[in-house]
């Protein structure tokens, strides 16, 4: 047997990893890699090709995994942000989304698109899973834009949206008048206790793939320049076509999954059907850039400072 002394013990190479297509738009599972440090630039080039490629991936079977190894693998990704611009859940990196009943994410969105710097990968880990239920779904927001007619296209071009985290997550879901603060893991009055409020456009340029994405989701207030009328009946057009379901992946999880999406690629939404069991995953997050829009032009704070989220100047471009 040859022993390989560069390679630490239990490392792969990128020749190990083997990619999985589950959708024919989005998602794969990403087999023979042991989560952690030191994975090696060959085989983090290796995941992070399959991650643009196919905007959200899986990993199965991760049990070893805790908060500081998770740690330790995303930030071979890029350099990492706060747990969050506003919650806290006891940790300056890892935010825990804990639920046994309803959860405030079953609604389509992109992480964090109410500050300037928008989240560019997410990493979450499945620590405690119900025996039924608590899926998680996602949708690609380039193929969305790519299956556009053209004068969608023409309009959603030089469109602009306004995000803000100020809305009130109840009134955002169904059987609103059943969901009361008590049921969800974060307030209305925490998550909202800094106001963020940023112009995007509606079409982003992807920076490292150059593929245009829609950036849509359930922190769109309104569009500029359209009154409320006008922003609601355009953005449930739009939304529409990111969730059309040949559109989207639905993961059923198990306990030590890792998933692993685009943030600038994908909406995801958590599916709330999982009764009064505990689910508990845990996300880490890899701080990304200021949106660009097809004519260069970036996005606008309007109000609220994410420099301690995410500081712009240590991001890797």
């Amino acid at each position: 047997m040859t022993v390989d002394l560069q390679r630490p013990e239990g490392a792969v190479s990128a020749d190990d990893v083997t990619v999985v297509k589950l959708g024919g738009r989005i998602g794969a599972r990403v087999d023979g890699v042991r989560l952690g440090a030191a994975l090696g630039d060959d085989v983090v080039a290796r995941v992070r090709a399959a991650l643009l490629e196919h905007k959200v991936i899986f990993f199965r079977g991760q049990h070893h995994l805790d908060d500081e190894s998770q740690i330790a693998f995303a930030e071979q990704l890029g350099t990492l942000t706060t747990a969050h611009p506003t919650v806290n859940t006891g940790s300056a990196k890892v935010l825990s989304l804990a639920a046994n009943k309803g959860m405030a994410a079953n609604s389509w969105h992109t992480d964090v698109t109410f500050v300037d710097r928008v989240p560019a990968i997410s990493v979450l880990r499945g620590v405690t899973i119900p025996a039924y239920g608590g899926t998680t779904n996602w949708a690609n927001t380039v193929t969305a834009y790519e299956a556009l007619p053209q004068p969608l296209k023409a309009l959603v071009d030089e469109l602009w949206a306004v995000h803000s985290n100020d809305y009130d997550y109840a009134a955002s879901t169904e059987n609103a008048e059943e969901k009361q603060d008590e049921n969800l893991q974060f307030s209305r009055a925490e998550f909202a206790r800094v106001t963020f409020q940023t112009e995007h456009p509606v079409v982003r340029v992807h920076p490292e793939t150059g593929e245009r994405a829609l950036v849509l989701g359930h922190f769109v207030k309104s569009f500029v320049g359209l009154n409320s009328a006008e922003s609601s009946a355009l953005f449930n057009l739009l939304q529409a076509r990111v969730t059309k379901l040949e559109n989207t992946i639905r993961w059923s999880w198990a306990e030590g999954d890792v998933a692993v999406w685009d943030n600038r690629a994908t909406q995801h939404y958590a599916v709330a059907d999982f009764d009064t069991q505990r689910r508990e995953v845990r996300r880490v997050t890899v701080a990304g850039d200021v949106p660009v829009a097809i004519d260069g032009r970036r996005s606008i704070v309007r109000e609220g400072d994410a420099s301690e989220f995410a500081h712009l100047d240590e991001l890797i471009s």
